[in-house]
């Protein structure tokens, strides 16, 4: 898809903001995200292909371990750089990528993971209504989910069964847990948006994203 086109999650000081799902970075467009929590968007969040940035399995740590530097909801790239050795085996796999000339993949935040649901939700399943506040989405978020919000999302590729599509099933995100117990890990679920705690020593579905500064 050529040029940039408006799409519904809006616009930020009169920059056009691309459509959700369209070709964007070595991936696909998935979002914007505000750092700061301001309602501001200051990074474009783009999505790897699923071929090349999607691992069907990986631990997030190889021992049941509370791991320093991991505990952002939106700083992802920090969570993932330090976690990028052996013992953390799907930060190491999102963070040793190169995808279309990009090697600034990494393993998503809650709060970034979270907007790849809300803007690329493969299928028609009723939302958790008790998850979704998110004040670093663009718009910001204050209240949950309702049940049929968010929708299926419009990216054809990104429904379930599309070339693209995340899969009904819980992904890692790269944030530990920051109250005891301390080595769980917040996962996300792309079936019904819930996030919940697992092992870091569990094996999960990983997807690399990186962002792009606007």
């Amino acid at each position: 898809m050529s040029g940039i086109m408006l799409n519904v999650v809006g616009v930020t000081s009169g920059i056009p903001v691309p459509i959700v799902g369209s070709a964007l970075g070595g991936g696909y467009f998935a979002g914007q995200i505000s750092t700061a929590g301001n309602g501001i968007a200051d990074y474009n969040l783009i999505i790897g292909p699923v071929a090349s940035a999607e691992n069907t399995s990986k631990q997030f740590k190889i021992v049941n371990t509370s791991t320093a530097g991991a505990k952002s909801v939106i700083d992802g790239p920090a969570n993932s750089s330090a976690m990028n050795d052996a013992s953390h085996p799907a930060a190491q796999f999102c963070e040793g990528l190169t995808i279309g000339g990009f090697s600034d993949w990494y393993m998503p935040a809650t709060n970034e993971i979270e907007v790849c649901y809300y803007n690329l939700k493969p299928t028609t399943t009723s939302n958790n209504t008790s998850y979704g506040i998110n004040a670093n989405a663009v718009p910001a978020r204050a209240s949950n989910y309702t049940a049929g919000t968010p929708a299926q999302t419009s990216a054809t590729d990104f429904q379930s069964t599309g070339a693209e599509d995340f899969a009904a099933v819980f992904y890692w995100s790269s944030t530990q847990n920051s109250v005891a117990p301390l080595y769980k890990v917040i996962q996300q679920n792309f079936s019904d948006g819930s996030q919940t705690l697992a092992d870091a020593d569990d094996s999960r579905r990983v997807r690399a994203v990186r962002r792009v500064a606007i």
